[in-house]
């Protein structure tokens, strides 16, 4: 068991075992269920979920960790968070974002919502689909931050696009104001989308 733990993809691959596992138990040994759209929305959910937890969760990183304690750290132990941990950080933060998305709209489509959730329920077609709405409208604004602001900049700031020294400090600021406007909006979108599936 330790030769797995130390090892991630190891770690990544058993826990996906132990729940396709649980998976086929609940199938098998429970009442079962049929793989139709009921099914296809709940592996979408779940995908969701967990490509959210991903980005979020970086995000959050970023923003309560890495951040408020760069200062911390000296000089000559800097370049190893710029070259190494943050790289790699922004690489399942943004594409976290993108499939966060990409499996939000296919959920919405699947179950029928996209079109009445993309104009906040205007439609009269509920406050389910007003709350589900706005999550996603704040979820699009925060992935399109990611993608075409916070990306960009904190290549520039990482050293990984050559610049000047002055554009250097510019994209670093930019890259954290949107960072932390990302983080403002956060919460309000998880509520929004908790909402839509628990007070409606």
């Amino acid at each position: 068991m330790i030769s797995i733990l130390q090892s991630l993809s190891k770690t990544v691959h058993l826990s996906l075992g132990l729940g396709i596992l649980l998976f086929l138990g609940l199938h098998f040994f429970g009442d079962g269920f049929a793989f139709d759209t009921i099914f296809w929305s709940w592996l979408l959910r779940y995908i969701h979920v967990i490509v959210g937890i991903m980005w979020v969760g970086l995000l959050w990183y970023f923003n309560f960790v890495q951040i408020p304690n760069m200062s911390k750290i000296p000089d000559e132990q800097k370049p190893a968070v710029g070259k190494f941990i943050a790289p790699a950080a922004l690489f399942y933060f943004r594409w976290g974002a993108a499939f966060t998305v990409i499996s939000g709209l296919i959920l919405a489509w699947i179950n029928g919502y996209v079109h009445s959730a993309m104009i906040l329920g205007l439609d009269g077609s509920g406050g389910k689909n007003t709350a589900i709405g706005i999550g996603m409208w704040l979820g699009l604004i925060m992935a399109f931050n990611v993608w075409f602001v916070i990306w960009p900049n904190q290549k520039k700031a990482l050293g990984m696009i050559e610049c000047s020294p002055e554009e250097k400090a510019i994209s670093t600021k930019t890259a954290m104001l949107f960072s932390r406007t990302n983080t403002l909006l956060s919460l309000p979108m998880l509520l929004t989308m908790v909402a839509a599936q628990n007070l409606y």
